[in-house]
């Protein structure tokens, strides 16, 4: 039925003067829906014009569907609104006690404070934290406070943030992998770390585990991961966001000395704490207790405190790789900052109702976290187009907004070729999983009008790169459309 609705409204334009353009680009929509491959799939799509505020094309752009990372523009547009594109995220180094002038010994505890900060020691910015090492400036500045010695504990406060670090939506498969790291209220190194295997020449061989950077020692690892003739990273890590147990299954490439899958670090603030004690340890600064978590019951002193790059970069790069990370951080601090506790059920109830108080319409939008991870969220093209919009014409955060959204060529848009797209004209994010695949931003077309738009895809059986490709042909058709 839709798509003999769609031809007879292709046929309607085409007999009142369509361009040429549009009757091309309807056409190829034509022949997306009738490929077997999206026998069955939904496909939703809206293209707005910016300029005469116009719906150029739509199909079912008021269905509700899965949007996977394309999600991330609601999250990341909401976060520049609400938070600021100069807002920071700030890490404490503090005492408690007092330091006994003759022997240096710290009567008290030290404290590691997380303020929510998503990028602290992330690979992404490196040069903000790592040169010099963050671990290094607060070893240096423990010793120029005094202290020679602690004989209390390393406290590791994470209450900014509520304890559950997951969306309670997210699948058994995605949690102990990288991209499924939980957001905490004291994140480092990308909550991430990595696992390096040996493999054997034949298939199907039990591959070695040989190390792991950083070494959680607290950890401890069932390897059921073979060798297979597949040329790619087919291994997964199981585990829940606190437990100390991974089991590893699937498969790695045969022959290889070292090949590394990259894994979710639970309690990445037990991790940086125990990293401050070896660095005290170093400078033969003991420590009589241990690390651990808490909040502590004295006003500490302040020795040190690290801030974050400004939110605008730190969308910068979310957009640009995605990072589910990032994202899920975004939705706790904008919580935080409202509520007091970063919550994720809270957070994502103050970004919809921004919205909803911004004119778009959120009657089905349903949003479980800020990623796009879980298989529960829902929007509809439309209202992605309407908050594309609003942050085009009304956001004074605009341009910070549509740098962060891949250009062909770059980012998560690695795929598409920038020569079929002329002066960058096309900004966009994609998102992808499972039978899922999603394209939503702006496109500069031929005539020099802007639009923005929105394709949604679920459940298709044809390959993703047959979608991507397929997209890519219609993309460069709307170029033609007004």
């Amino acid at each position: 039925m839709m798509f003999a609705r769609l031809v007879i409204f292709a046929a309607f334009l085409f007999l009142s003067g369509i361009s040429l353009g549009q009757e091309q680009f309807e056409v190829e929509i034509n022949k997306l829906l009738n490929d077997p491959g999206m026998k069955g799939a939904g496909l939703g799509i809206c293209i707005e014009n910016l300029e005469n505020d116009s719906v150029v094309f739509e199909i079912n752009s008021n269905l509700s569907m899965i949007p996977a990372s394309v999600l991330k523009i609601v999250t990341t547009s909401a976060a520049l609104e609400i938070l600021g594109a100069d807002y920071t995220f700030k890490t404490q180094l503090l005492y408690t006690g007092k330091i006994d002038d003759k022997t240096g010994f710290l009567n008290g505890n030290l404290i590691i404070k997380g303020g929510g900060d998503p990028a602290l020691g992330s690979e992404y910015f490196k040069d903000h934290y790592l040169k010099p090492h963050f671990l290094n400036t607060w070893l240096n500045e423990i010793i120029l406070s005094g202290i020679r010695g602690i004989n209390g504990n390393i406290i590791i406060n994470e209450s900014a943030y509520e304890e559950q670090s997951v969306p309670d939506t997210w699948i058994w498969e995605d949690m102990g992998n990288y991209y499924g790291a939980g957001a905490n209220a004291l994140t480092v190194y990308d909550n991430m770390f990595r696992i390096y295997f040996r493999s054997l020449p034949e298939a199907g061989k039990p591959a070695e585990i040989i190390y792991i950077d950083p070494w959680a020692n607290w950890l401890t690892f069932e390897n059921f991961v073979v060798s297979s003739d597949q040329n790619s990273d087919n291994a997964y890590i199981f585990g829940d966001p606190w437990g100390g147990k991974r089991k590893i299954r699937g498969t790695i490439p045969i022959a290889r000395d070292t090949f590394q899958i990259k894994a979710s670090l639970p309690e990445p603030g037990l991790s940086l704490g125990y990293q401050l004690k070896e660095k005290l340890e170093s400078k033969n600064i003991p420590l009589k207790g241990v690390v651990k978590k808490g909040v502590p019951v004295n006003v500490p002193e302040l020795i040190s405190e690290i801030e974050s790059p400004p939110l605008s970069q730190i969308i910068n790069v979310l957009n640009h790789e995605s990072v589910n990370l990032f994202a899920e951080h975004l939705v706790k601090q904008i919580a935080f900052e409202k509520t007091g506790l970063g919550s994720t059920t809270e957070g994502v109830k103050i970004i919809r109702k921004f919205w909803e108080e911004k004119g778009i319409d959120t009657n089905g939008m349903f949003l479980e976290d800020g990623s796009g991870l879980s298989h529960f969220n829902a929007i509809t093209p439309g209202q992605l187009v309407g908050i594309l919009i609003y942050m085009k014409k009304e956001s004074k955060n605009a341009e910070f907004f549509l740098n962060s959204l891949p250009t062909p060529g770059e980012g998560t848009l690695y795929y598409f070729n920038p020569e079929k797209f002329s002066k960058q004209n096309l900004h966009c994010k994609s998102g992808s999983m499972t039978r899922v695949r999603c394209f939503a931003g702006y496109l500069e077309n031929n005539s020099g009008d802007e639009l923005a738009f929105a394709f949604i895809a679920n459940n298709f059986s044809m390959s993703h790169s047959d979608l991507i490709r397929r997209i890519e042909e219609l993309l460069l058709n709307i170029n033609n459309l007004n």
